[in-house]
């Protein structure tokens, strides 16, 4: 078995849909997988998928097709596989998908936007490794009338509780009576970042949307709707 065939026992399961890297150990660990029919639990296993045989639960894994998803997520809607309060989810959005798909990255419940979603574990690991340092770009409506004093403070970073965001850039699009519409664009990946920033600047947010991923843009899709990414852009990422 040539060394450079062998891989992670988990990173297979992944690879193959079978679950998350991170569900992959639990399964791995709890007893369910066995390789060339031995039961294996130690999670530094390394095998060959070419070769061995691997089965969860009795049944043998199969290379999953890759797929690459853009969704313009609807507000309202969990960016989780599965939710325990019985939310929509993402998941949902996509009844006639074989392969097992997982969000990249992840909106909140009242935000909108682009997401996208994979069976590709290794690509979702780098595009969401902090190092990558990924543009992201939303738009939101806030509370008051912001001035370039406000968004000076966006862009040198604002304190938050877990510590002083990256340089943003932000621009405002819209006034319109006691509200404006604003662009950001950040690459950090801390939760809810966007409406804590602007909450900490005096301007609540009252509706957020990210419209762009690196070099992906949502372009004409509506809420709910979503497209398969081209060859060239899955190599592009």
């Amino acid at each position: 078995m040539a060394e450079q065939a062998l891989e992670r026992l988990q990173k297979v399961l992944a690879q193959a849909g079978v679950a998350s890297r991170r569900k992959a150990e639990e399964i791995i660990t709890a007893g369910r997988v066995k390789v060339n029919g031995v039961v294996v639990t130690e999670l530094g296993t390394r095998v060959d998928p070419q070769q061995d045989r691997i089965e969860v639960d009795g049944k043998p894994i199969t290379e999953e097709s890759k797929v690459y998803i853009l969704l313009n997520k609807p507000r309202g809607v969990v960016t989780t596989a599965s939710d325990p309060q019985g939310r929509k989810t993402v998941i949902d959005l996509f009844p006639d998908i074989e392969q097992r798909i997982y969000p990249v990255g992840r909106l909140d419940l009242d935000t909108a936007g682009l997401l996208l979603l994979t069976n590709d574990g290794e690509l979702a690991n780098a595009l969401m490794h902090p190092s990558r340092e990924i543009n992201k770009v939303y738009r939101a409506w806030v509370k008051g009338r912001m001035n370039k004093d406000v968004i000076d403070q966006l862009e040198q970073g604002v304190e938050l509780e877990d510590g002083m965001t990256a340089p943003a850039k932000a621009k405002i699009l819209d006034v319109e009576r006691e509200e404006t519409q604003f662009e950001i664009t950040i690459h950090e990946g801390r939760n809810r970042q966007v409406r804590r920033m602007c909450e900490a600047v005096g301007h609540p947010i009252k509706s957020l949307m990210r419209v762009q991923l690196a070099f992906l843009k949502l372009g004409r899709l509506r809420y709910g709707e979503y497209r398969e990414l081209t060859a060239e852009e899955v190599k592009r990422l």
